[in-house]
């Protein structure tokens, strides 16, 4: 199971900033060469991450590149640059349709076939109205696909609208994302929280988020990330209960049962199942802490 607890965005024209990924403890970074940077310095930007690619990602965090879509005229470019070893994966920004995800996979797909190179995951990103429309064509595209994200802040500005403290024109299109995802077995990661000074409001978000069925956030700064891991894993409380309700389901079945109780509550498949995918994530969650260390 992979962990996206925390995916941070770092501008590709920074080196300064690169050489200090390994030291994070984001579970994700992605080096960005699409809305963060001018486009007069996209060119130094493609260099330093061609050249930054391995060292950054010596550290804990897994290196993805965020390219710059496709109506740009500027992804091929792109990823001719930052299609290599060391690269965990590409962010393809505001994909509004299937179309976008297969043409861009076919950019990528050329470049690892003429480079004997595995095949480059895919995280997508839902950033438009008709993105949204779309979520579930879109998840489902390609098998690359690892994970849909949503963007909050171009979405609301396509949509005409602003973004608010309680996020109320975000409820549908983040709900839409998290089914989609969960639909097409991917999974989905949550929009950036802009204000870097109120970090209960981040984690508030972070909360909701989760609760919406999004695994993980894109951040914005380093000091986002230990509160937006500690919201996307699995507390103590979460893990000790949901093994004694797979203990409970196991006995009962070995009982010839279908269902019992625990505590007052109802036990049947889909509980032992869902207390099952939370113990797996905790686990995944705790190696992935290891390998901090």
């Amino acid at each position: 199971m992979k962990v996206l607890r925390s995916i941070l965005f770092t501008p590709g024209n920074n080196m300064r900033m690169i050489q200090k990924i390994p030291a994070l403890t984001a579970d994700a970074v992605v080096l960005d060469l699409e809305d963060s940077i001018p486009v007069a310095d996209k060119d130094t930007a493609r260099v330093f991450i061609r050249d930054s690619l391995k060292s950054a990602g010596s550290g804990s965090a897994e290196v993805y590149v965020r390219v710059n879509g496709l109506i740009t005229g500027l992804t091929a470019e792109d990823c001719d640059f930052v299609v290599q070893d060391g690269l965990a994966g590409i962010v393809l920004p505001k994909v509004e349709s299937k179309k976008d995800v297969l043409e861009s996979e076919k950019i990528i797909a050329e470049l690892e076939s003429e480079r004997g190179l595995a095949a480059t995951p895919l995280i997508v990103t839902i950033e438009t109205a008709k993105g949204v429309m779309s979520a579930y064509e879109i998840a489902s595209a390609s098998r690359k696909v690892i994970a849909m994200g949503f963007g909050a802040v171009d979405y609301t500005r396509d949509l005409g609208t602003t973004l608010s403290k309680e996020g109320t024109e975000l409820f549908v299109p983040r709900s839409i994302v998290a089914m989609a995802s969960r639909a097409a077995g991917v999974q989905a990661l949550d929009t950036v929280f802009i204000d870097l000074a109120d970090e209960q409001g981040l984690i508030k978000d972070s909360q909701t988020a989760r609760q919406l069925g999004f695994k993980g956030k894109f951040l914005i700064h380093p000091c986002q990330i230990d509160p937006v891991n500690k919201v996307f894993s699995p507390s103590l409380k979460e893990v000790e209960y949901s093994r004694r309700i797979a203990s409970a389901f196991r006995e009962a079945e070995a009982r010839g049962l279908g269902a019992t109780s625990l505590e007052g509550r109802m036990i049947d498949i889909p509980v032992y199942q869902q207390a099952k995918d939370l113990i797996a994530l905790a686990e995944a969650v705790a190696e992935k802490e290891k390998k901090k260390k």
